[in-house]
Formats: structure tokens, C-alpha cells, sequence
């Protein structure tokens, strides 16, 4: 599997999103698509069809979290459209782990990659303490739900780059890690908190970057797409 850049689209209509990648139509590398839930809300299932036809592989971004029968049934709705790969939050326990996985599951055996967040790059250990109250160390809790999210049978999941090592030690190689969080080490931070660089994800062993503004508010983003790809992937 190779590595690859995942532009994430974080935007509130159609016209922005498809405006946005008409930039990189004369691009020979088509950027891979996070459709998260700004978008979809705003635009629906079918800006996730349209941005399918125009080549793009898409990450759907939805991140269900509910009692397992609900979000096998939600599973079973977005295996339909088609996307390479979605997620759900691993706090939602093995049992909804499975259930997504068994919805998302197309009758001929095919389905996305289903991956698990872990903790959202926003969140510091003194956050998880205080207000999730969650005692145990952040990397203990990460390596905790992506063992869990592996036992449930999924194939990999959202994490820190600086955790994309843990991960992979626990849960092999072969263990995807999804790892937003990542900005050109001269550009702002925002609201993330671990953050590093796509120079560092890349030895850190991240297997994805998601990277959003540093692109999509960028003056040039088809210029950022390609120095996030330089940096990375080749």
C-alpha cells in the first residue's frame, strides 16, 4: 500500500468543493478527497457521487458513533456510494465496531477500508484528563482503542503522526494510519495541538496525511497540494 496526500474539502457547498478541484483538472495526479461533515451535510450523498466521476478516490469522513445495530444500518446506506475508504469513533466499543463492519460489507464480499479515530488531533492530554476524564496517558489510550479497533476487524485508524509509531509497533505494518494534523512547518497551527510536519509524518510512518488549509486556503493550492506530495509520498 502506498502512502498518499488526502486533501481534506472542508467546504459548506457544492460549488466551493467542485470550484476548488477544478484547479487541479489539468493536474496529472488527482488529489484523494476527505468529504467530511461540513460537506455532506450541506451537499448531500450526491457531491460524493460527483466528486467520484471526476476520479478522485474519496475519504468519507463522517465519523458514526451510535448503538451497533444503528450504525450497521448507517454502514449499509454509505457502502453505496462508492468511497475507498470512511471511518467511525472507536469509543463506540467492539461491538459497534463489528456491526459497522458487517454493514459496510457489500454482498459480494467488497467493501471500504474502515478506519477508527482515536483521539482528535484537537485534543491534549490534559483536555482528556480533565474534561473526558480519562486518566491514563494519551498514547496508552490511542494504542488501547487501535488494538480494539484491530480485534474488531477494522483496517486501521485516525491518530496523531507523532502516535503512528506506537501503532504500527502494536498492530503491524500493515495497520493503516490516517494522520491529520500535519502543517508546513511555516504555517499557523490552528486548532490542532499534536501536530508536525509532512517531512515528519513520513518518518514517523504515517500511512495518510489528511492536510486541509495549508491546501485549500493556500494562495496556490495545486502549488501546497504538490509540496505536500513532495514531501511525503515521493
Amino acid at each position: 500500500m502506498g502512502k498518499d496526500v488526502i486533501v481534506a474539502c472542508d467546504f459548506s457547498s457544492r460549488e466551493a468543493v467542485l470550484s476548488f478541484l477544478d484547479k487541479f483538472s489539468g493536474e496529472g495526479r488527482k488529489p484523494y478527497v476527505k468529504i467530511g461533515m461540513e460537506l455532506f451535510y450541506a451537499a448531500g450523498p450526491e457531491i460524493v457521487r460527483e466528486i467520484k466521476r471526476r476520479g478522485h478516490s474519496i475519504f468519507l469522513d463522517l465519523k458514526l458513533c451510535d448503538i451497533p445495530n444503528t450504525v450497521k444500518k448507517s454502514m449499509a446506506v454509505l457502502r453505496d456510494l462508492d468511497v475507498d475508504m470512511t471511518n467511525l469513533h472507536a469509543f463506540g466499543t467492539i461491538e459497534m465496531m463489528k456491526a459497522a463492519l458487517e454493514g459496510l460489507t457489500r454482498p459480494d464480499g467488497t467493501r471500504p477500508l474502515l478506519i477508527a479515530v482515536t483521539q482528535l488531533t484537537s485534543t491534549s492530554e490534559p483536555r482528556m484528563r480533565d474534561e473526558l476524564l480519562i486518566e491514563k496517558s494519551l498514547p496508552e489510550v490511542v494504542m488501547h482503542y487501535a488494538m480494539n479497533a484491530r480485534q474488531a476487524g477494522l483496517d486501521g485508524v485516525v491518530c496523531s503522526p507523532l502516535e503512528s509509531p506506537v501503532v504500527h509497533g502494536g498492530c503491524g505494518d500493515g495497520f493503516i494510519t490516517v494522520t491529520p494534523g500535519v502543517r508546513f512547518a511555516d504555517g499557523a497551527v490552528g486548532d490542532q495541538v499534536r501536530v508536525t510536519t509532512p517531512e515528519r509524518a513520513r518518518e514517523l510512518g504515517s500511512d495518510y496525511i489528511v492536510v486541509g488549509r495549508p491546501i485549500t486556503a493556500a494562495e496556490d493550492p495545486v502549488a501546497a497540494y504538490r509540496r505536500c506530495v513532495e514531501a511525503f509520498v515521493d
